[in-house]
């Protein structure tokens, strides 16, 4: 459940209009020179980019799920758009436009919008910065006063015939335009720090504008015809599968960028601004909606194709947008613009335009996005998919960086370094790298045979997969080694050694699916040095968690969460369990000083490396969690396994049955209050989560509980969840369920009320009361079903039959 502040009232709309007119007017300064630019390199009617501003930011800004993002012609969409206009015209673009807005349509309607945020960064950004280059270059040619060519090759080709017939005049506003932009932003002095409210790329084109025109400069300027003439779409000409494919491209590059805009805009609203002051977050399968019908209509208006844009998202952040009206309101503008304002529009030089178009191509190809992709070893990917966008184009140019793109993720899936050395005690270490499979068994073999036969071998496996063939000649191996005197010893992530089974109980498993023994499966238990049995499957993907998962035979289990309201009782099916595993046949679990040695050894051999520089720069900067988590004490609830969060994400509470007493309370415990407080009013977290789990015992407890009983500690601190109890017995509260399903008993039901009863319970506190009303924090209700490893969120509202539902959080989310 997420509470937030209350809907918006008539007189907060009006309090936040003046900063979203601001911050329109900003927007609109910044998208009326680009869109020319965009339509003058596309070879556009330069008002198809003043219908693409508008469109975008009224429909897609009406209709779309990025509330503050801005939408309009872009410039990764120029190089498509003007191999289209060059094979087809363009009033057929314009119906491939409308075209792409009906697939953008029924993406959305399949809910796809997530799936397209799984290509790769490095091809996205390579493609991105392929298209920047191919733009700049052909720009490169308007900027020196000549026309440009057909593809990136001829262009290049045809620069030292360009540079020998210069136009010094076009130059000359080019490069005046060019510095204007550059330094615009480094204006020094409180009249810089004045000026620079004007976009740079509006003082740009204005200065150069002005100067062309005080000193009657002749050369090419904008020419907008009149409206009359204005070129609507037509019924497609040409090729079925040509202009199928154009249909796909538009669609698959419009709809990766808008869509990764829509991210990186809530990322910087997120970076910027407290809870209070953000606007609600992206949907994704909405923006791609409304990116659509924005198509539809540009194109069916004879505009460009319409993309969210990053650059008018930014400053429309930094302008101090508070909603969509911003963006609709740019649109209003550029719309007027058009109408109003074109004897001013037709005096700005091309080549101003062509100069600042040339910078935004320059400008994708980004420094930051280099590092990024060189630092996860994927600069091959990015490399490739620049140079076969310029060659090739976009569509071609993501398909060859896809392909190059799976194939060094098998490759890197297929290869294993595998050595051996000689240790000063004589003894032979075998290192493997990397997943074991069958192409690895040659090297895996040749390397064992170099051991002699009656020497000790210490085998290490770094790696997450082992497949039957590996593993079978591991094993076969092991047997010979042992079978002629010699010794061995197998070690995993954990570090921890044991000897490898003399023989493999059970069936091996297949490996066409991928399941095989991992070096887990191979070696006996490390916790209990019992060569009998190899690790239960459950532990293979959490290797380092053996030293505390027990797969006993059922007459020899530990204590259940069912047994843990009868604590009397329990004891003493404790003390017989003890006395039966020592007579069974498994040893008995490792418990105290060595367990926990071990497990410090593992944490400080294989963990702590990759964490320190992180945890150095938290203890300089101190904590600051985004969230309290509330949840119970019980050991099968991993806060930071079920949430995927890290060091400094969470401040954490934890007690028997996640309670939080009621202020004032009889037997009431400060400890939870002044965590609380100190969370909300010292480290001002953003929200607040309780979260319940299945087969919680003490809501057992409160179940099975007897009035007169005598009071102990437990009991004393169970009284806080009475109000739970009463709430789910009690006619005049909402139930609570799970979405698709009703409880499976009164335990589960108890444990969902529970959730929602604590909500209340903290709605009591005063800081977190202040901080509601301030809309400033959020609750949250989970609920973590132990047995399917699914986690629940706690909706708004109540469903038809009155019931609160928790949804399930998973693929759809």
């Amino acid at each position: 459940m997420t509470a937030t502040s209350p809907t918006r009232t008539t007189q907060e709309i009006r309090k936040d209009l003046p900063a979203d007119l601001s911050a329109s007017i900003a927007v609109f300064l910044i998208a009326l020179p680009l869109s020319l630019g965009i339509a003058l390199a596309t070879g556009a009617p330069l008002q198809a980019g003043l219908v693409a501003a508008a469109v975008g930011g009224i429909v897609a800004g009406r209709l779309g799920g990025a509330p503050l993002q801005v939408s309009g012609p872009a410039a990764g969409l120029t190089v498509v758009t003007a191999e289209l206009i060059q094979r087809y015209g363009w009033r057929t673009t314009c119906a491939i436009t409308v075209l792409a807005g009906l697939c953008q349509l029924g993406l959305a309607a399949l809910r796809t919008a997530r799936s397209a945020l799984m290509v790769s960064p490095a091809i996205v950004h390579g493609m991105l910065a392929g298209i920047g280059v191919t733009i700049a270059l052909a720009q490169l040619h308007i900027v020196l006063g000549g026309t440009p060519q057909s593809n990136a090759v001829a262009n290049v080709l045809g620069l030292p015939g360009q540079l020998a017939d210069l136009h010094p005049v076009a130059l000359g506003i080019s490069v005046l335009t060019l510095l204007v932009l550059l330094g615009w932003p480094r204006l020094p002095g409180r009249v810089g720090r004045a000026l620079r409210k004007v976009p740079a790329a509006l003082a740009a084109v204005a200065t150069a504008t002005a100067c062309a025109a005080l000193a009657g400069l002749s050369l090419p300027r904008v020419d907008l015809p009149s409206w009359r003439s204005h070129a609507l779409p037509e019924l497609p000409e040409g090729p079925v599968l040509g202009l199928v494919a154009a249909v796909l491209t538009i669609t698959l590059v419009g709809s990766v960028e808008s869509l990764l805009s829509a991210v990186a805009t809530d990322k910087l609203i997120a970076s910027e601004r407290r809870t209070g002051n953000r606007p609600p977050r992206a949907d994704l399968n909405r923006e791609l909606r409304g990116q659509g019908a924005a198509n539809i209509v540009s194109g069916a208006l004879g505009g460009l194709p319409v993309t969210g844009v990053a650059v008018r998202s930014v400053a429309n952040v930094k302008s101090g947008a508070v909603s969509r009206k911003s963006s609709m309101l740019h649109g209003l503008w550029v719309l007027l613009a058009a109408g109003l304002l074109v004897p001013v529009l037709d005096l700005i030089p091309l080549a101003a335009l062509a100069a600042l178009v040339m910078a935004v191509g320059v400008q994708m190809v980004n420094i930051t996005h280099l590092r990024s992709v060189t630092r996860h070893r994927e600069i091959l990917v990015y490399g490739t998919t620049i140079v076969a966008v310029v060659l090739g184009g976009v569509l071609e140019g993501v398909a060859i960086g896809i392909a190059v793109a799976v194939a060094l993720a098998l490759y890197r899936l297929t290869r294993t370094r595998i050595t051996v050395e000689r240790l000063d005690s004589g003894a032979h270490r075998v290192r493997a790298r990397g997943q074991l499979t069958f192409l690895a068994v040659p090297r895996l073999s040749r390397v064992l045979n170099q051991i002699p036969h009656d020497g000790h071998a210490v085998v290490e496996l770094d790696g997450s997969f082992m497949d039957h063939a590996a593993y079978e000649t591991l094993h076969d191996w092991q047997d010979s080694h042992l079978a002629h005197g010699g010794s061995l010893e197998v070690t995993g992530r954990a570090g921890s050694s044991a000897r490898l089974p003399e023989a493999v109980t059970g069936a091996v498993p297949g490996t066409a699916h991928g399941d095989g023994p991992t070096d887990g499966s191979l070696h006996a238990d490390r916790s209990r040095r019992t060569p009998q049995r190899g690790v239960h499957q459950c532990c293979r993907p959490w290797t380092p968690w053996q030293n505390h998962c027990d797969h006993r035979p059922a007459g020899t289990r530990t204590i259940t969460a069912a047994d843990a309201a009868k604590a009397a009782s329990a004891a003493a099916e404790a003390k017989t369990e003890a006395a039966d595993g020592q007579a069974g046949s498994p040893a008995p679990r490792r418990r105290g000083a060595g367990q926990l040695a071990n497990g410090i050894g593992a944490f400080q051999r294989d963990t702590a490396p990759h964490v320190r520089d992180e945890l150095a720069r938290l203890a300089r900067e101190g904590q600051r969690p985004s969230q309290l988590f509330l949840t119970c004490a019980d050991s099968r609830l991993v806060t930071s396994m079920i949430t995927a969060s890290g060091p400094g994400d969470l401040f954490t509470v934890r007690n028997v049955g996640n309670l939080v007493p009621l202020p004032g309370a009889e037997s009431t415990d400060d400890s939870v209050a002044a965590a609380i407080e100190y969370a909300v009013e010292v480290l001002q977290v953003d929200s607040i989560t309780v979260c319940g789990h299945s087969g919680c015992g003490a809501m057992q407890a409160l179940l099975s509980s007897t009035p007169g009983a005598p009071m102990t500690p437990l009991r004393r601190w169970l009284k806080h969840g009475l109000p739970s109890l009463e709430r789910m017995a009690s006619r005049h509260h909402a139930w609570a369920r799970i979405s698709g399903r009703l409880p499976a008993d009164a335990v589960e039901q108890l444990c969902l009320t529970n959730v929602v009863q604590q909500l209340e319970h903290l709605r009591a506190h005063e800081s977190v009361a202040r901080r509601l009303a301030e809309g400033t924090l959020e609750l949250h209700g989970m609920y973590f079903h132990v047995g399917e490893a699914q986690a629940y969120l706690l909706s708004e509202g109540e469903d038809f039959f009155d019931c609160r539902v928790f949804d399930s959080v998973g693929q759809h989310a």
